[in-house]
């Protein structure tokens, strides 16, 4: 068999992925601006001339911006510490991949039953005393950002882990050998290296969460909308599929102009410590 042959059969089954998701990202954008088979942006005009919705997409962008500064200034650390144990590492694999194994419902409806204004927190503090009411831990932005830090930092942590466990230790240990304190090896040698991974997790947990739709709906209720709640609902509740598909257009720009960067950032980081260059 010929060898452009086998790569042609080869790619096959991922170009008819990626041809799928073309085609339906294209009639998506199409259903959004044409309308009665004519060009239509009049939904993009009450979109971005709605103060509820412009709010609605700065929460959105927002909280995914939070979530995912959470998430890395957690799961770095964690995946370091994974990286560099010396132990049964398979077991805090394991433990990092537990909660991919219970449903994203069950884990934000937990959530409700911790933070909720009868739950564990707030029976402990008015329990003991520190408050006289119960605390408003639920339907705000808190709330959300705890629940999408949840569901999202095993993507933070494994991205990191992925590319710290091709760092040879020995690197730190030279560094450290010719004089570098450890907090110097570590940023000099270890965080440049470890970058690529840290952009690939900021970009998975940026954009579930700017999509994300059962944690803010059950943690943030309707007064704390986001976008992806908000197409949820007009798909499910209004059936006005052209304003949620003008909507999440919307959403795929602005989550576009946030991610090509990192990902152009991403792809220079990794020729140059390919290369062997400095950063």
């Amino acid at each position: 068999m010929p060898r452009p042959f086998r790569i042609a059969l080869l790619l096959a089954p991922s170009a008819l992925l990626m041809g799928v998701f073309a085609v339906g990202l294209v009639r998506l954008i199409a259903s959004s601006m044409v309308i009665d088979g004519q060009i239509d942006l009049s939904l993009y005009s009450d979109i971005l001339h709605r103060a509820d919705y412009v709010a609605m997409l700065g929460r959105t962008l927002r909280i995914a911006a939070l979530t995912t500064l959470v998430s890395v200034l957690i799961g770095f650390p964690t995946a370091y510490f994974v990286a560099r144990y010396r132990g049964n590492r398979n077991f805090l694999l394991l433990l990092i991949i537990f909660p991919w194994l219970v449903s994203i419902v069950v884990r934000s409806y937990g959530w409700v039953v911790i933070l909720g204004p009868r739950g564990l927190v707030n029976g402990i503090v008015t329990a003991t005393g520190l408050a006289d009411r119960p605390l408003k831990l639920m339907y705000n932005d808190f709330g959300v950002i705890l629940g999408l830090v949840h569901v999202l930092l095993p993507f933070m942590i494994i991205a990191i882990l992925s590319v710290l466990l091709q760092i040879p230790r020995s690197l730190e240990e030279a560094s450290m050998s010719l004089g570098g304190r450890p907090a110097y090896s570590f940023r000099t040698v270890v965080l440049p290296l470890a970058l690529p991974g840290v952009l690939t997790g900021i970009t998975l947990v940026y954009l579930m969460s700017t999509g994300a739709i059962v944690t803010p709906l059950l943690l943030g209720g309707l007064g704390n909308t986001m976008i992806g709640t908000e197409i949820f609902q007009e798909v499910m509740h209004f059936f006005d599929y052209p304003k949620a598909a003008a909507l999440a257009t919307v959403l795929l720009a602005t989550a576009l102009a946030v991610v090509l960067p990192l990902q152009i950032l991403e792809r220079h980081l990794t020729r140059r410590l390919s290369d062997g260059g400095d950063l």
